[in-house]
């Protein structure tokens, strides 16, 4: 059973306890490269604060686009953020969207794992 804070020490609250589930079962190689692959996947959530940030220049909805919800970063661009609105949504819950994108690259790191994980001897 690997310990992800040994590989991930980054990480925090939620994040790592979601890490953690995925890993339990890894071996510290597998562990090794899940962080890898985890870590190139990622965002931070200070960079989502900071396209968020941003939005209020003119760009609205690049932080949108950045975690992959390419629909509403369009949305967002022509309709200036909302009207601002949904970027001050943005600004408060930047933590979260990070968060959400972060878990569902998590899984699928751990689904892509599983899938190409030797057979291990009984």
């Amino acid at each position: 059973m690997a310990n992800v804070l040994h590989v991930l020490p980054d990480l925090d609250g939620d994040e790592l306890g979601y890490a953690q589930m995925l890993v339990a079962d890894m071996t510290e190689e597998e562990a090794m490269q899940f962080a890898l692959m985890y870590r190139a996947r990622r965002k931070d959530p200070q960079m989502i604060l900071i396209l968020t940030l941003i939005g209020f220049l003119g760009f609205a909805g690049i932080q949108r686009f950045v975690v992959g919800q390419i629909g509403l970063g369009i949305l967002y661009f022509f309709t200036g953020g909302l009207c601002l609105i949904g970027v001050i949504v943005d600004l408060v819950n930047y933590r979260r969207i990070a968060s959400d994108y972060n878990q569902k690259q998590a899984y699928e790191v751990a689904l892509i794992m599983r899938r190409f994980a030797a057979p291990r001897a009984s």
